[in-house]
C-alpha cells in the first residue's frame, strides 16, 4: 500500500510487468464551469505474463474526489479498497472484472497543467508523462495499453467543439443547451496518449488519400482569430504523411487526423493518438508575421508529432527509461524529413550547431546523464536534449 506522496527514486532494475492488464476503457466527461465529473468503466484481467504475487491492484490517482466505486456492478464495500494521496488500492480483486467509478475534478483550479485543465476559455489535457492519473483511477504507465471510447458532454454555446482520440462515432443535443460527442480509438494505447479538447474553435480542412486508398479527413483547429495562419501547417502535415509512406512504408490508420493549436498549451506539442495538441507557436504562420526559421520550425514539429503515430503511439515504450526509443528515433525521422524538404547540407549544419550549443554543454555539466539513465526521481525532468538529440 502507498503511504505518502514523498518523492522516491525509480530504478530501471526494479521493472516488473503490470499484474493486471486493461482491455477497454469507457470514459464519460461531464464538463461544467464549476467542477467536472468523470465516469469510468475499465475491463481488467490478471496478466498471464506476471509471475509475482498480486493480491492488490494499485491504480494511480491524484487530486480526485471519489463519488462512487463499483466492481462487476456491485458497490464496493468500505473494507474492499483504500484511497490515499497516490491512488486507489483494491484488495483481492477477482481474475477478471469490470471496475466502474465516478470522480469529481476541478480543471479550473488545476494549475499543474497536467491531466484535464481549463485555460483561456478551453478545456485541454496534457497526460505525458503521468497526467492521466489526475483524470481517473488508472494504471498510469506506458506498458498498460487499452482501447478507449470517450463521451464528452458540455455547454454548446461555450464549447461547440468537443474532441478526443480516434474516430468520431456520434454526436447530439442534450437538455439545457448542452450537447455531446463520442469518440472511439480502435487501437490500444497507453494512458499518456489520451487527449480531450473542448472550446470555441474554428478549423481549416483538407484530405489525404493513403497508399491503400483510405480517405483521411485532416483538420487544424485554432482560435477564430488565427484561422488565416494555418495553411503552412496543413501543407507540412500532408508532406509528412506522404513522406512517411514513401520512406518507411507507414500509412495513417484512422479516418481523421486533428491538430489543435492552443495559445495557452503548456508544452511545445503532444502526439496524442489522432489528436495532436500544439502550442500555437508551432502551427501559426503567415508571410508578413513569420520568418523562414519559423516556417522551418513549424514543418519540423508538425512532422515530428505526426511521425509519433508509429514510433511512439502504435509501438510504444515499455517504461519511461526507454523514452529515447520513441523520442530519439522520431527526432532522427523529422531531421531526415526536413533534409528532404529543404537542403540536406544546411540541415546537417543546423543539427550539429544545436548539438554543440546545447547537448555538448549538457554532457559537460553537472546535469550530464546517459541516454537511458538507471534511475530517476521526477519523470518530467527526463525530457532533455540528451534523450532527444543524443539518443
Amino acid at each position: 500500500m502507498w503511504k505518502n506522496a514523498s518523492p522516491k527514486t525509480i530504478y530501471l532494475k526494479d521493472y516488473q510487468p503490470p499484474a493486471w492488464i486493461t482491455d477497454t476503457v469507457d470514459l464519460e466527461f461531464r464538463l461544467y464551469e464549476q467542477g467536472t465529473r468523470v465516469i469510468s468503466r475499465l475491463t481488467l484481467e490478471k496478466n498471464p505474463d506476471f509471475s509475482g504475487e498480486a493480491a492488490e491492484l494499485q491504480l494511480n490517482g491524484e487530486g480526485l474526489k471519489a463519488i462512487w466505486l463499483r466492481l462487476n456492478g456491485e458497490e464496493l464495500a468500505a473494507d474492499a479498497y483504500t484511497i490515499d494521496e497516490q491512488g486507489l488500492v483494491l484488495f483481492h480483486p477477482p481474475a477478471q472484472f469490470v471496475l466502474e467509478s465516478e470522480v469529481e475534478l476541478s480543471p479550473q483550479t488545476n494549475t499543474a497543467l497536467e491531466g484535464l485543465y481549463r485555460s483561456g476559455g478551453m478545456f485541454c489535457t496534457q497526460c505525458e508523462a503521468e497526467g492521466f492519473r489526475r483524470i481517473t483511477w488508472y494504471q498510469d504507465r506506458p506498458d498498460v495499453m487499452a482501447r478507449f471510447k470517450v463521451r464528452i458532454e458540455a455547454d454548446r454555446a461555450r464549447y461547440p467543439v468537443l474532441l478526443s482520440n480516434g474516430n468520431p462515432i456520434g454526436e447530439g443535443e442534450l437538455p439545457e443547451g448542452r450537447h455531446y460527442a463520442e469518440w472511439e480509438d480502435p487501437f490500444p494505447k497507453p494512458s499518456y496518449l489520451f487527449a480531450l479538447v473542448a472550446g470555441d474553435l474554428d478549423y481549416i480542412q483538407d484530405r489525404f488519400v493513403t497508399s491503400s486508398g483510405r480517405d483521411v479527413r485532416l483538420r487544424i483547429y485554432v482560435e477564430p482569430e488565427n484561422i488565416d495562419k494555418c495553411d503552412h501547417a496543413m501543407r507540412s502535415l500532408i508532406n509528412a504523411m506522404r513522406w512517411d509512406e514513401e520512406k518507411y512504408g507507414r500509412e495513417y490508420d484512422l479516418d481523421v487526423f486533428n491538430i489543435v493549436a492552443v495559445n495557452d498549451f503548456n508544452m511545445g506539442a503532444m502526439e496524442n493518438k489522432g489528436l495532436n495538441v500544439f502550442n500555437a507557436k508551432y502551427v501559426l504562420a503567415r508571410p508578413d508575421t513569420a520568418t523562414d526559421e519559423d516556417y522551418q520550425g513549424i514543418e519540423a514539429v508538425i512532422a515530428h508529432e505526426y511521425f509519433h503515430n508509429w514510433t511512439g503511439n502504435r509501438i510504444t515504450c515499455r517504461d519511461w527509461f526507454q523514452l529515447s526509443l520513441k523520442e530519439g528515433f522520431t527526432v532522427y525521422r523529422d531531421q531526415e524529413f526536413s533534409a528532404d524538404m529543404g537542403d540536406r547540407g544546411v540541415k546537417r549544419i543546423d543539427d550539429v550547431r544545436l548539438l554543440r550549443a546545447h547537448q555538448f554543454a549538457e554532457d559537460a555539466s553537472p546535469m550530464a546523464h546517459p541516454v537511458r539513465p538507471a534511475a530517476y526521481m521526477e519523470i518530467n525532468n527526463f525530457y532533455t536534449v540528451t534523450v532527444y538529440e543524443k539518443g
